[in-house]
């Protein structure tokens, strides 16, 4: 497990709340939540005051209407659920499941999850009702990219030389072909530190830093087919975070991951912890 240390005799840093004004460390159960009117009033709103909502009474799943299913971008999927039958009679849950896939479409709903109205898909997975969370559409920033400005010239037989390319790399998508490269290699990090050595010689770093500058020197070539790094904007507008394209391996070997999605006990969906998809175990 990872947590956060002081570098110099690695003591665990620990975050706490404090008061603002004198920097008293205060109970979670102490906390509550406060709104200031536009005159200046501050509305202090304890658990139970938000436990009052009628919303909050409701644990059901409300299901709004149906859409096909490539009227969803995948864009605003957000978090997933398992869903199992409430009840000991399962014949409702297999009817949902079965109308949903022969109809190929999704099941528009809304229910009540950490005192907020989710937007969500109930949908087939494998033989499994899953809840999709949805974003709404204001928590998806718009692409606006100044990079897309003023767009490049392409010719036809550029497209149609990276049409072909694209075609001779087309297979079915097997996720159990990839690796979580950063997770191997910090697993394998920690395992040599604790044995007192060096998990990554010179003559390695050395070699993946020539490898990315030798992407970087080849990425015009047209019978290059591996892409360049780029840095990508998150779609999400809360919070907005800049992450890095990864570089998919060719050949490795296969590496079974665990499911990223979260169980429910029942369609009143009680949460869980989430199982991350890492072939190690992670941590925050």
């Amino acid at each position: 497990m990872l947590w956060l240390s002081h570098t110099p005799d690695g003591v665990r840093i620990r975050y706490k709340k404090v008061r603002d004004d004198n920097g008293e460390e205060v109970e979670f159960s102490d906390i509550a939540k406060t709104y200031e009117s536009e005159d200046g009033e501050m509305i202090i709103l304890t658990k139970e005051d938000l436990a009052s909502l009628p919303v909050e009474q409701s644990h059901e799943i409300e299901v709004t209407e149906f859409a096909p299913a490539d009227q969803v971008d995948p864009v605003v999927f957000d978090n997933a659920y398992f869903l199992e039958p409430a009840s000991r009679s399962n014949r409702a849950y297999v009817l949902m499941r079965e109308a949903l896939e022969s109809t190929d479409r999704l099941a528009i709903c809304t229910f009540t999850l950490r005192n907020r109205t989710r937007l969500c898909a109930l949908r087939v997975y494998t033989d499994i009702l899953m809840l999709q969370t949805l974003l709404w559409p204001d928590e998806i920033r718009p692409a606006l990219l100044e990079g897309l400005d003023k767009e490049a010239k392409v010719r036809p037989q550029e497209v149609k030389m990276a049409a072909s390319l694209i075609e001779t790399m087309t297979a079915d998508f097997e996720p159990e072909k990839y690796e979580d490269d950063y997770q191997n290699q910090l697993k394998e990090l920690i395992e040599a530190k604790a044995a007192g050595g060096e998990a990554f010689t010179v003559e390695e770093r050395e070699e993946a830093s020539d490898d990315e500058d030798d992407d970087d020197e080849d990425s015009g070539s047209e019978k290059k087919s591996t892409a360049k790094k780029s840095s990508l904007s998150s779609a999400k507008k809360t919070p907005a975070k800049k992450t890095a394209a990864k570089k998919a391996p060719a050949k490795k070997a296969a590496a079974k991951k665990e499911s990223g999605t979260r169980s429910t006990a029942s369609t009143s969906i009680a949460e869980k912890s989430p199982a991350k998809k890492t072939p190690a175990k992670r941590s925050a």
